[in-house]
């Protein structure tokens, strides 16, 4: 008897990626290859003195240095980034940090067509997609566009032994997020699901042992790895609820983005799941659980996670712009999402039911 194969589509993201302990090194090189030698180096506040370390890196090839990026990415913000890269004569962007640095090359990206080498510091994974995000009067919004991928990815696990734990834990379950909705994703792969449960197991591996010695640069090398593969998943398929969510309450409510994530994760999986029995069964066997949404929620109270929305500042009161806007634009996702059954999870979310 012949077994017949899934039909699927796959479309893998063009970008170059250089991973090992000290590639940071590699820098020059990276962008001789990309014949770009006016470089505009991109960080936080927080992440300039490593970012005049990559501009002296770069030498001359460095034309100036732009260390204002912010979460969620604000338009004037992204304007001011994309005027210092008109005024310097850039021919292109190295991002170097979070997702919040990331996203500021994207947004230069997104108008000047510039190249973007990224220099990922956390688990965030968007030097893996398309998606870009920006934020104005209260609004995030968000779209897709292949001109936003960074040419190049350098992932140096040695960068990532700055990353304080609780920042490790909360970008992690951001990641772990990622291949979460990627695997119940209505343009899910075979592929896909492979990266996202290894992604995910990765992930959940490391962070346990970061938690005990976050010198640890094996556990490093693991999470930055499981990072690349979950972010590759997002990449690759099609936002749902968890994602939408997340947009809102950053956008709307400047929440933190990672413990966003990190908090509405197991609430939205505990919603889901039941509708996607082959994503539960493959994070049953990344996570060693029977019980998933429960195992997230305890794994991220137990490595000191905030546990409910509450303790990043919403309130029930919030609930009705957030139900507005979740309900606004139709996106795909496992269960329909009816007003009554998103306060239901907010609820449960602000107050962190599933952690006693």
């Amino acid at each position: 008897m012949t077994l017949q194969q899934p039909s699927f589509t796959y479309e893998a993201q063009p970008m170059r990626v250089v991973f090992g302990v000290g590639s940071l090194g590699q820098l020059p090189q990276e962008a001789e290859r990309l014949g770009l030698r006016r470089l505009l180096v991109l960080s936080t506040p927080g992440q300039c003195v490593l970012a005049e370390h990559a501009a002296g890196l770069l030498g001359d090839a460095c034309v100036g240095l732009f260390t204002e990026a912010r979460m969620h990415v604000p338009v004037e913000v992204a304007e001011a980034a994309r005027m210092a890269a008109r005024d310097t004569g850039a021919d292109g962007c190295l991002a170097i940090g979070g997702g919040s640095t990331i996203g500021l090359g994207k947004a230069i990206a997104l108008e000047s067509g510039l190249p973007v080498i990224t220099v990922p510091t956390t688990y965030a994974g968007s030097e893996m997609t398309p998606v870009w995000g920006l934020t104005e009067h209260g609004r995030k919004r968000t779209g897709r566009d292949r001109a936003v991928l960074p040419r190049s990815v350098v992932y140096d696990p040695e960068l990532t032994l700055r990353l304080p734990v609780d920042v490790s834990v909360t970008s992690a379950f951001n990641a772990i997020a990622h291949a979460v909705e990627a695997l119940y994703a209505p343009d899910a792969s075979p592929i896909v699901s492979l990266m996202a449960e290894e992604g995910v197991r990765s992930l959940a591996t490391a962070l346990p042992i970061i938690a005990a010695d976050a010198l640890d640069l094996e556990a490093r090398t693991d999470a930055l790895r499981g990072a690349w593969l979950c972010g590759a998943c997002l990449g690759a398929t099609t936002m749902s609820l968890h994602h939408k969510l997340c947009h809102i309450l950053g956008g709307t409510f400047d929440l933190p983005h990672a413990a966003t994530h990190t908090v509405l994760l197991p609430y939205v999986a505990a919603f889901n799941l039941p509708a996607a029995p082959a994503a539960e069964q493959a994070l049953r066997r990344a996570l060693a659980t029977d019980d998933v949404p429960k195992h997230l929620a305890h794994a991220a109270a137990d490595l000191g996670a905030p546990c409910s929305l509450a303790e990043l500042g919403l309130t029930e009161r919030d609930f009705d712009e957030i139900t507005a806007q979740a309900q606004a634009q139709p996106y795909a996702n496992p269960r329909p999402v009816t007003e009554e059954a998103l306060r239901s999870l907010l609820t449960d979310a602000l107050n962190g039911n599933l952690v006693p």
